[in-house]
C-alpha cells in the first residue's frame, strides 16, 4: 500500500504559516495609515497615493531593495531576532534617503527552511516598531517555507522600500563643487555590512563566541555585532525641513567610504578625508588586529564609524552641526577636491 503524502510531509507546514500570519497581524496593522487600503492576506497591497502626492508639485517615486545579509547568522547565534527587522528597514530606507526621498512603504520577504511562528513574530515586531518611528507603512510581505533550499533554522530577510521626492529637489550629487565640506554622521557599528569577514575573524580565527567580552567593547561580542543599523530618515528630513541645501548624500554600505562616496561625485572631483577627525568604534580596531588587515581594506569593507555622508557648503555645515548636536555625532571629515571620482586620505 502506498504511503499517503501531503505538503507537510514534504517539508512545508501550511498551518505554521497561518499561525505566523495571525501572530504578526497586530504588529503590521499598527504601522498602517489611512492610505493603506488592504489588510494582511490579500494577493497584493493597495496604498492610496492621492493625499501623499498632493503635497508635491511633481512627485517622483523612488524604490530600493536590500537585505540584512549574513548578519542574520549573528541573530541565530544569539537567538535574538528582535532587531533584525529594524536593520532591514534602515538598510533600504537609507538607500532612497540619499536622493532626498521620504520612505512611505515597506514590503518584506522572509524565507526559511522551516517556519517558526515565534521567530517570525519577533522579526516583524521589531520591523513594525521601526516603521512606526519613521511613519512607514509595512504594507505587505511574504513568508516562504522552502525545505532543502536553506539550512536548518536559516532565515533570509529582504525588503523593498518605496518613497517619494519632489522632482526639483532630487539630490544627485551633480551640484557638488570643489571646496564643499564633507560631514559624517556616526554609525552604531557594522550596521549590516562586512559580516562575512567579521564572522571569519572573530569566530574562526580568534575563536571567540557571541557571549565573550573583549576589553574596550561595551557589551558581549554578540551584542556589539547585533546593534541595529541606524535609520537616518528623521535626521535628514529635519535638515531638509530647515531649508538646508545638501549637494550630495551617500549611504555608507558594503564598500565602505572608499566605494560609496564616489557613486555621487561628478567625474572631475574627488573626496579628501581626514581620518583623525572622527572616532572609529573599537569593534573595527579589534577586527583589524585579529586579521592584521591593511587599513585600505578596512575602509573598503566597513563603514568605520560613519554611516552617512553629507556634502554641502561651509555655512550649511555649521547649521547642520547646531541642529544635530543633541541628536547624533556629526564630524567634519573632509573636503571636495579636483580629481577623478575617488576617495583619498590624508597621510
Amino acid at each position: 500500500m502506498k504511503e499517503k503524502i501531503n505538503y507537510k510531509a514534504a517539508g512545508v507546514d501550511i498551518d505554521a504559516g497561518n499561525e505566523s500570519v495571525n501572530r504578526i497581524k497586530k504588529h503590521v496593522s499598527s504601522t498602517f495609515t489611512d492610505n493603506v487600503l488592504t489588510g494582511i492576506g490579500n494577493f497584493g497591497s493597495l496604498f492610496d497615493l492621492k493625499s501623499v502626492c498632493n503635497e508635491y508639485d511633481h512627485p517622483v517615486m523612488v524604490q530600493s531593495i536590500d537585505g540584512v545579509g549574513t548578519k542574520m547568522i549573528i541573530a541565530r547565534m544569539m537567538n535574538d531576532f528582535s532587531t533584525i527587522g529594524v536593520d532591514l528597514l534602515s538598510a533600504a530606507a537609507n538607500d532612497i534617503l540619499v536622493m532626498g526621498a521620504r520612505p512611505i512603504t515597506l514590503l518584506d520577504y522572509i524565507a526559511t527552511e522551516k517556519i517558526s511562528p515565534e521567530k517570525i513574530e519577533e522579526i516583524i515586531k521589531g520591523m513594525s516598531i521601526a516603521c512606526k518611528e519613521t511613519n512607514v507603512s509595512l504594507v505587505g510581505g511574504e513568508i516562504a517555507e522552502m525545505p532543502d533550499t536553506y539550512l536548518s533554522d536559516e532565515y533570509d530577510l529582504v525588503g523593498i522600500t518605496t518613497g517619494i521626492v519632489e522632482k526639483s529637489k532630487i539630490i544627485t550629487g551633480e551640484k557638488i563643487q570643489i571646496g564643499d565640506k564633507i560631514l559624517g554622521l556616526g554609525s552604531s557599528g557594522l550596521h549590516t555590512n562586512g559580516y562575512s569577514l567579521a564572522r571569519k575573524l572573530i569566530f574562526n580565527i580568534e575563536g571567540l563566541t557571541v557571549h565573550d567580552k573583549v576589553e574596550n567593547l561595551e557589551g558581549t561580542i554578540g551584542e556589539i555585532l547585533l546593534r541595529p543599523h541606524l535609520n537616518y530618515t528623521n535626521i535628514i528630513h529635519t535638515i531638509l525641513a530647515n531649508n538646508i541645501k545638501l549637494s550630495g548624500i551617500a549611504h555608507i554600505t558594503g564598500g565602505g567610504l572608499v566605494e560609496n562616496i564616489p557613486r555621487i561625485l561628478p567625474k572631475e572631483l574627488s573626496a579628501l578625508l581626514f581620518k583623525e577627525t572622527w572616532s572609529i568604534p573599537p569593534i573595527f580596531s579589534l577586527l583589524q588586529r585579529i586579521g592584521d588587515i591593511e587599513e585600505s581594506e578596512m575602509f573598503r569593507v566597513f563603514n568605520m564609524g560613519i554611516g552617512m555622508v553629507l556634502i554641502t557648503n561651509d555655512k550649511a555645515c555649521e547649521a547642520i552641526k547646531e541642529i544635530m548636536k543633541d541628536v547624533i555625532d556629526v564630524y567634519d571629515i573632509g573636503t571636495i577636491i579636483r580629481g577623478n571620482k575617488e576617495v583619498l586620505f590624508n597621510e
